[in-house]
């Protein structure tokens, strides 16, 4: 029998909160300012593991791009 091991499909606001090493405040910012994708279900709010790494790749190529600016 094979074994089925099962990745969380969705996180909530407080797991990505903890993933990028910010405040839950500042997650939910995040959201409502449309940095961050999620979709309501029910009262809660839900991110999809694609979505979190779309904010940091989008966060790391502007972080790129002013990189010469900054010096």
């Amino acid at each position: 029998m094979q074994e089925r091991v099962h990745q969380p499909k969705w996180h909530t606001v407080a797991e990505v909160a903890q993933m990028l090493g910010f405040g839950v405040s500042k997650t939910r910012m995040l959201i409502i300012e449309g940095e961050i994708r999620s979709v309501k279900v029910g009262r809660s709010r839900r991110i999809l593991p694609q979505w979190v790494d779309e904010f940091i790749e989008r966060r790391a190529k502007e972080a790129e791009d002013e990189w010469p600016l900054a010096l």
